[in-house]
């Protein structure tokens, strides 16, 4: 708000503005938590590539490599449900801050096991049943949180400018670790020890106003809360549904390897390209959101998005030129995130916050399920149908959800305001 006064003898008056015309800049404890997100995100990628290469390293085998993403997502499965509970009880921020520093601690151990040269494979198996049981405590407290810190009607704008943040740590992340492997592992997981230890920092200085709950036992039904606020809340089953079933039979990353050596004829540097290319979309169309939020017919620009997702990998699939390829995959995160920012607005919106913690744990399981089955689908399609054949298939299978979810979920697809206008 801002007092305006014109010359004497005329009176002042106050003049409020509206949370669109605020800068989200002016909220602190949002700012402090964008930069902890953005020092985690980055440092977690950077441990990923360490983690990998160094596997390989150890043991020059393709069926480890793929344990360090099972073991790191099978806990993260089956803690989700504790997980949204505690997220609910507790000071998100905290929570936040405890998860930041528990991997903190996992890097430093990798960093001296590193140095020391004691590193092996058992090692790397446990650190990464670690990570995934900090995943299952992090992600849905992050989700939880943003709502807290800015005023509602920010909250899109909000979303969008974390997810700007996000995807420069994803694209940035690799990268810098991959530069600074060369100077040996442990030097990556000293970078992540600190890049972690200043997240932990940054998440214990955010302020909210935090109410604890009175205390109740944990129950079956209090845990199961989450799970049937979803099912009962139609347009937010719609949203999280929408997201596995999309991403299940959309997604194209795990082919990507054969794609660039055996059709596109790029080689290396091509599928670092190809990697990078959804990211980059979707970093651009995150900017573009936190400046001009969609406000209006969300639910069909919600469903558009879906569908043009689906085209793009449409047209990956068919292409069999390198440049038409990145424009696709650049297109696809580009929808993916128009989709993200309203699915994600639209579930915090619509869960009470007494509730945010629980639902956010079961929308972790289906993000989480959807990006993990949706590997293992490209991978089985391809072995019967070939590369070009599975992600036709899925770009087929995606725009067929998004008419289907048309008709079995017209509250969402009827969605108009995102966001109530405030008040004048």
């Amino acid at each position: 708000m801002l007092w305006s006064c014109a010359a004497p003898p005329f009176p002042c008056r106050l003049t409020v503005l509206s949370p669109a015309s605020e800068s989200l800049l002016a909220h602190r404890g949002f700012v402090l938590f964008w930069f902890a997100r953005l020092a985690g995100t980055a440092a977690a990628q950077m441990a990923m590539v360490a983690v990998g290469w160094q596997m390989y390293d150890l043991t020059g085998s393709a069926w480890d490599l793929g344990l360090v993403g099972l073991l790191q997502f099978a806990p993260a499965m089956l803690l989700a449900l504790p997980a949204g509970q505690l997220i609910d009880r507790w000071h998100r921020a905290r929570i936040v801050a405890a998860c930041l520093g528990t991997s903190a601690a996992v890097a430093a151990l990798l960093w001296a096991a590193s140095a020391g040269g004691w590193a092996n494979r058992e090692l790397l198996l446990a650190i990464s049943v670690a990570l995934g049981a900090v995943r299952a405590f992090q992600m849905p407290a992050q989700q939880a949180l943003t709502p807290s810190l800015v005023p509602q009607a920010m909250l899109p704008r909000a979303l969008a400018f974390s997810s700007a943040g996000m995807q420069a740590a994803i694209i940035a992340g690799p990268a810098i670790g991959g530069v600074v492997y060369v100077a040996g592992a442990a030097a990556v997981y000293a970078a992540c020890a600190a890049l972690f230890g200043l997240g932990t920092a940054l998440a214990l200085a955010v302020r909210y106003e935090h109410a604890p709950p009175p205390a109740a036992p944990v129950t079956r039904e209090t845990l199961l809360a989450g799970v049937r606020f979803v099912w009962q809340k139609k347009p937010v089953l719609g949203a999280i549904s929408l997201d596995l079933f999309a991403v299940l039979l959309g997604g194209a990353t795990a082919l990507l390897p054969m794609f660039a050596k055996d059709i596109l004829h790029v080689g290396p540097w091509g599928l670092g390209l190809l990697r990078s290319a959804p990211a980059v979309g979707a970093l651009a169309m995150s900017i573009l959101l936190t400046r001009w939020p969609v406000r209006r017919r969300t639910g069909r620009v919600l469903l558009g998005a879906v569908a043009v997702y689906g085209v793009a990998q449409l047209v990956f699939g068919l292409s069999t030129s390198f440049t038409l390829s990145m424009l696709a995959l650049g297109v696809g995160g580009a929808a993916d995130m128009v989709s993200v920012v309203i699915r994600q607005t639209l579930v915090q919106l619509e869960t009470p916050d007494e509730m945010r913690g629980r639902v956010s744990a079961v929308n972790s399981i289906f993000i989480g399920a959807s990006n993990q089955l949706g590997e293992f689908e490209s991978g089985a399609t391809a072995a019967l149908l070939g590369p070009v054949g599975s992600v036709v298939l899925g770009g087929v299978g995606t725009l067929l959800v998004a008419a289907a979810w048309f008709r079995l979920f017209p509250a969402l697809a009827d969605r108009d305001e995102l966001v109530a206008a405030p008040a004048r």
